[in-house]
């Protein structure tokens, strides 16, 4: 793939994908929707009245790691026990995601430890330290499969007008098949379909401020 490094308007750089069509974050800040969009609106708000000490994250479109490395540092600086898993068709090589400069972002050892056991991940499960771990599937959404539930979705796939498939019926029903009752699902996007379709699986659904550029997102809990 023809591969690109891009700079977003907050100065961090994210990757465009011209086969797609698509950049792996917002052009508006990479950095800015990750944390607000996933940290802040996904991981945070699941802590939010709770006193629990550990989680579980699937993230729909490990990409570049950015949302992983964000909530790593939380966990990490939390005390919290992370198990991380990314579903990831096309991933990266770990000279492109080199490049990305997220060391800015995170503590120096967090990035190193990521790095140098990224390509271990695929289809393993790492320890990058001893409150985080990480296994990166290199298949299609639709071919996942764990025997482990979710406490926290991150659904940060492709947006549907390059990716239709990612946001259909099989594909959100397939996802919401790993999430724990009380879990979790969140997106930079927000529509009146897949709004639809998440209240039919059993989610209360619910608009939230969107990340710079966006004027909502949404967010969703299982019942």
């Amino acid at each position: 793939m023809n591969l690109s490094i891009v700079t977003t308007a907050d100065g961090s750089k994210t990757i465009y994908n011209p086969e797609v069509g698509e950049h792996y974050h917002s052009r508006h800040g990479a950095l800015q929707e990750s944390r607000h969009v996933f940290l802040a609106a996904g991981l945070q708000h699941y802590f939010e009245g709770t006193a629990a000490t550990e989680v579980s994250i699937l993230e729909v479109g490990l990409g570049t790691g950015l949302n992983f490395l964000l909530t790593a540092d939380y966990c990490n600086n939390n005390k919290i026990k992370l198990n991380y898993t990314g579903i990831e068709a096309y991933p990266l090589t770990e000279e492109m995601i080199s490049q990305t400069g997220y060391e800015q972002y995170v503590p120096i050892d967090i990035w190193k430890s990521f790095l140098k056991n990224y390509t271990e991940s695929i289809n393993n499960t790492v320890e990058l330290n001893s409150y985080v771990q990480l296994r990166t599937d290199n298949t299609q959404l639709l071919n996942f499969t764990s025997e482990e539930l979710f406490d926290v979705v991150y659904f940060d796939a492709f947006a549907a007008v390059h990716q239709p498939e990612m946001w259909d019926e099989a594909a959100i029903g397939h996802t919401i098949r790993f999430l724990k009752p009380g879990g979790v699902f969140v997106t930079y996007a927000i529509t009146g379909n897949l709004k639809r379709m998440l209240k039919a699986l059993g989610l209360k659904v619910e608009k939230a401020p969107g990340a710079p550029g966006k004027r909502e997102m949404l967010r969703a809990v299982l019942s």
